[in-house]
């Protein structure tokens, strides 16, 4: 995740515009080590989202992980009210999966379906779970899960207790307004602590890398 110096995760919507080339690299390497992407379906219609491209430079680790050429991405949707003509559904390298929950409409599961998507069933009700989410793309054989936002659907990660690592970049700009923060929704008993890895400094911005306690 990306943030301004007063908190804001985006400007105009979009988080592009506070980020960097450097942290555009490291992007790429956090998603040339993961196995499945997980972005919130609002974040999809926001970005533009497309899926994950091969990269010959993790070509190598990833086959010696066992790993495809490409992380899936992963669409977290309730109501599965998604584009099914973005190049995310139409030409994706490896499937693109699509959680939602079991009570979520049987004829929009058939539309994703036909489009392509893998549907995986992740909670109870209309809305994802997610420890359930983790544990389902465990059995698809994702372990290593890269969470890109937006800020809603990595609230609901931390108030669950299954955010283990947050690779966050600081940008030295202001944007004022009303952005959100890089997360959102529902708060935590007890702030959760955790402890500074590694952190970098190129032009005023700052890479930091921090570890669940």
């Amino acid at each position: 995740m990306v943030s301004t110096l007063d908190g804001a995760a985006q400007h105009d919507g979009r988080s592009q515009p506070i980020s960097t080339a450097t942290d555009m690299r490291i992007f790429g390497t956090l998603r040339g080590l993961a196995d499945v992407v997980i972005v919130g379906a609002e974040t999809v219609r926001l970005e533009g989202y497309r899926p994950a491209r091969a990269r010959a430079e993790f070509a190598d680790a990833r086959e010696a992980a066992g790993q495809g050429p490409a992380p899936a991405i992963a669409v977290v949707s309730a109501s599965l009210d998604l584009d099914y003509g973005l190049p995310l559904f139409t030409s994706p390298l490896v499937p693109t999966l699509v959680l939602t929950g079991a009570a979520a409409a049987p004829d929009r599961i058939a539309t994703a379906e036909k489009a392509g998507a893998q549907v995986v069933i992740a909670g109870d009700g209309v809305g994802v779970d997610p420890v359930r989410a983790v544990q389902a793309l465990a059995e698809l054989g994702h372990t290593r899960l890269l969470t890109e936002g937006g800020p809603r659907l990595l609230g609901q990660l931390v108030a669950a207790g299954v955010l283990d690592e947050l690779c966050l970049t600081i940008s030295p700009m202001l944007t004022a307004g009303d952005a959100q923060r890089i997360a959102g929704g529902p708060s935590v008993a007890v702030p959760k602590r955790f402890e500074l890895v590694s952190l970098l400094e190129e032009e005023g911005f700052l890479f930091g890398r921090y570890r669940r306690t």
